[in-house]
Order: structure tokens, then sequence, then C-alpha cells
């Protein structure tokens, strides 16, 4: 059995799947089983790996549960190959952080084997006391008076954003509003609101940051924080496809406590709203 964990599957699924659940790259079901064969001499579609689901997604991350580490490095590394390929080499990937994070998790299955698929450079990562301090700074906050609170807040958020190199900016006024920030995401810009009220946010909340953003170029998107979170009805009333997603301050907390990246919990969340409409996804059914 690999050494992958859940959020490592997770990351594998968010980098190799196509433009629909189940699907993995450009592959057929039947282009894949001759993948696997071709590549690793493995029939993917054997019984044991379809106790997850017959899908393809479903197959590959049963197989990865099931093997050694060094099958896992080599079946990861012939699987990024084929990826890069379908991309070129002039085509900028949709995921910047995908390389360094796919790479180290081979470097890790593989030991002294080759640490990495060819021409990768692994991204920076943060270390996992970095992750405990961002936690423990967050937790501290709640302590503080409402006033120093909300300028201690913007300040975390902003020095998360920039370790997970999401080239965040300070909060800067425009004529008769503020925006608490701004930052990047695999070339799309983001404005920020954050709240830390003593409740939940509302409809009221949302819609005044939806008009903001209408008022901006038609690309902009936004990332609503609220830290008590989102009101059902809130989020009702608001209604779905729009140009924001939320995250709340335990999705902040749990993805500190479990060493999910900031930036891949965002991605994940614009992915669940482009493909259901839902402006606010928790952590918990992102990475369950």
């Amino acid at each position: 059995m690999s050494s992958l964990r859940s959020v490592d599957l997770s990351l594998i699924d968010e980098i190799l799947r196509g433009g629909d659940k189940g699907y993995i790259l450009d592959f057929s079901d039947r282009t894949f089983g001759d993948f696997f064969v071709r590549e690793l001499d493995i029939d993917i579609d054997a019984p044991e790996y379809k106790d997850e689901g017959v899908s393809k997604a479903k197959r590959l991350r049963c197989f990865l549960g099931k093997v050694d580490d060094a099958t896992a490095a080599r079946a990861l590394r012939a699987l990024w190959e084929h990826r890069e390929a379908l991309r070129g080499r002039d085509v900028a990937d949709p995921l910047p952080r995908a390389a360094g994070q796919y790479a180290a998790l081979i470097a890790r299955l593989d030991g002294s084997g080759p640490s990495a698929p060819v021409n990768v450079v692994a991204a920076p990562a943060i270390e996992a006391i970095e992750f405990d301090r961002f936690r423990s700074r967050l937790v501290a906050i709640r302590d503080l008076a409402p006033q120093q609170r909300g300028y201690d807040f913007e300040r975390f958020l902003q020095d998360l954003f920039n370790a997970f190199r999401l080239s965040a900016r300070e909060p800067f006024r425009l004529v008769g509003e503020q925006i608490d920030g701004s930052f990047e995401l695999a070339g799309e810009t983001y404005l920020i609101e954050a709240k830390w009220l003593n409740r939940k946010v509302g409809v009221g909340d949302l819609g005044a940051f939806h008009a903001k953003l209408d008022q901006k170029a038609q690309w902009a998107r936004g990332l609503f924080i609220s830290f008590h979170g989102f009101t059902e009805v809130g989020l009702e009333g608001f209604g779905r496809g729009r140009r924001l997603v939320g995250m709340d301050g335990r999705d902040i907390h749990e993805a500190l406590l479990r060493g999910i990246a900031i930036d891949r919990l965002i991605a994940l969340k614009v992915r669940h709203a482009a493909e259901t409409g839902e402006v606010f996804a928790p952590i918990d059914k992102l990475f369950p």
C-alpha cells in the first residue's frame, strides 16, 4: 500500500482531471487501459482497482492507494509526461504550482530514486512549522479588540496569501468604497472582501461586494472571506452563478491544520463554483 494521503490523492485528481469529473487528461476508457499496459505493464481495468467505482479517476485513485510507493511514483511520472506532452511547451500551465507540488509527491514516494519528472523544478514549499505559525496567528486574533482584530486579520491574510505566491496587495481605496485587497491566482485577478464580524454574513453583504465587482472589469473576480461564515438564507438569496466565491474562518484554520495549500483551496472553490454555481463550498466538501 502506498503512503499517499487523502490530500495527496485530491491534489493528483485536480492536476490530472480532464474537463469533467471522472476523467483523466484526454483518455477514453480504452486509451486509459492501453496507456497503463504500454507504459507500466499494468491492467488498470482489473477488478481490484474498481472498489471505489469504475470511472477513470476512481480507478486511478484506488490503484494509487493499493500499490507500493515505487509503483505509484512510476505511474505518476508517466501520467505527468503525458500531461506535459498534451499541454505543449509554449502554453502556460493553468495550475502554476502544479509542477512543484507534483514533483514533491514523487520525490517522497521515490526515496532514493529520481525525484521529479523531466524538466520540473520544485516550487518553494511552506514547511509544516509555518502552517502552525499561521494557525497560531489566526487563533490569537480572536482575543483582540474589534478594531485591532480587523486590522490584524487583513495583515494576516496578506502575509498568508503572499506565502503561497499569490501576489497579495494591501487594502486600497477608490472613490466611495474600499477593497480589502487583491491577489492573483492562475493568471486571474481576485478582489477581496474580508470581514470578522460576530455574526454570519448574509445576502446584504454579499450583494454589496458583488456590486463593487460589477463596477470593475468583466474579468475581475471576488473572494469574500467571512470569519464566522455565511447564513444559509443569505447564500440562497444571493443565488448562483455569481462572480465571487466564499471562504470562512474554519476553511482557513482547517487548511493550516491539515497542511492544505491556500492556493489549492481557493482553486478548488473556484472550480466547484464553475461546476455547480454554488458560491460557498466548505473545506470538508472539497477535501473529504
